[in-house]
């Protein structure tokens, strides 16, 4: 199951979820499978290393609105997962990343290049699946794919001259994270023949939450102990990539915060300096302006769901809207 646990306001709901789940695991397993050793081994390298398997779940949750037992909903759960194990691959060699969920990361025990092929090959294991469901389907995944690139490249090149950073890095996590979540939802309603207005409704909610789900892991790298999010807290001070909470400390003209200013200015190699940067953010304002921007957003992901029917899957999602508040404290 995943790694973190919903009100499903319905056992019977929560039944059919895990079991769903459970065949979801099963078919990842499969699809990560190959003729050289090798590249099994690389493959599930990250999938072993567990995960909480949002998309999936959320793919679930939406053909709870349709038909949950249409023959394409766990298949479909299984792309947005191998997609999503993709760009872990990929971004973690673009961040030049050590450590993903506890493990030392696919690019740090085997290399860049190598990395960089086993991420493709997931990628080309989530086509396979993806053209069973057919031509619709694909288009979806491809649009998809051009988003979560589209997203890397904005956060490469980084905010034009004229662009305010915090917009900026918003589209990006609407890019690289919401994207797929609303495919997830858009997934989930489509294989399960919802209705096209609550197909259109999932879709926006899984943007939505999506997005704010990914902001409250920000907060979370910098104000938790225990790194919540799968990495160590700090790691995007030391990787140098902007946050929610480092951006918002930015816009800060306050003349005491000139030495946070000058430790956000630059990757944080020393462990000296990123423990002084943690300890600067977290007692700064900015921490918990970040928490009520994660708020705000889970509740207009809220707010999307009053036009649903009221089954338990809607409940569900509202409780999923309640843990991203829950995660930020």
């Amino acid at each position: 199951m995943p790694a973190f646990e919903l009100d499903y306001a319905d056992p019977e709901l929560e039944s059919r979820v895990r079991l769903s789940i459970d065949e979801v695991e099963k078919q990842l397993g499969a699809a990560t499978e190959s003729e050289q050793r090798f590249v099994s081994e690389a493959a599930v390298h990250l999938l072993r290393a567990g995960g909480k398997r949002f998309r999936p779940l959320v793919v679930l949750l939406a053909a709870e609105f349709g038909d949950p037992s249409a023959a394409d909903v766990v298949p479909a759960a299984v792309v947005v997962e191998l997609t999503h194990l993709a760009t872990l691959y990929h971004d973690d060699v673009m961040d030049e990343a050590t450590l993903r969920r506890g493990a030392p990361t696919a690019n740090s025990r085997w290399g860049n290049s190598m990395a960089i092929l086993v991420g493709d090959y997931l990628f080309a294991g989530a086509s396979t699946v993806v053209a069973d469901l057919g031509p619709e389907a694909v288009r979806i995944q491809a649009a998809t794919f051009a988003r979560l690139v589209q997203g890397q490249i904005r956060e490469t090149l980084g905010p034009a001259d004229d662009e305010d950073p915090l917009e900026h890095y918003l589209g990006v996590v609407a890019d690289k994270t919401g994207a797929l979540i609303a495919t997830s939802a858009l997934f989930g309603a489509r294989m399960s023949g919802a209705a096209p207005e609550v197909e259109h409704l999932l879709t926006r909610f899984g943007e939505k939450i999506g997005s704010a789900f990914q902001l409250s892991d920000d907060v979370i790298d910098v104000a938790s102990d225990e790194g919540d999010s799968g990495k160590t807290p700090g790691t995007d001070l030391r990787e140098g990539v902007p946050t929610l909470p480092t951006l918002l400390a930015r816009r800060s003209t306050d003349p005491a915060d000139e030495r946070l200013l000058s430790l956000l200015a630059r990757p944080l190699t020393q462990d000296d300096e990123v423990d002084e940067a943690l300890g600067l953010l977290r007692a700064h304002a900015c921490v918990e302006q970040a928490r009520a921007f994660v708020r705000r957003e889970a509740d207009e992901a809220r707010a999307m769901l009053e036009d649903l029917d009221d089954v338990p899957a809607r409940r569900a999602f509202a409780s999923l809207c309640d843990l991203v508040v829950s995660r930020v404290g």
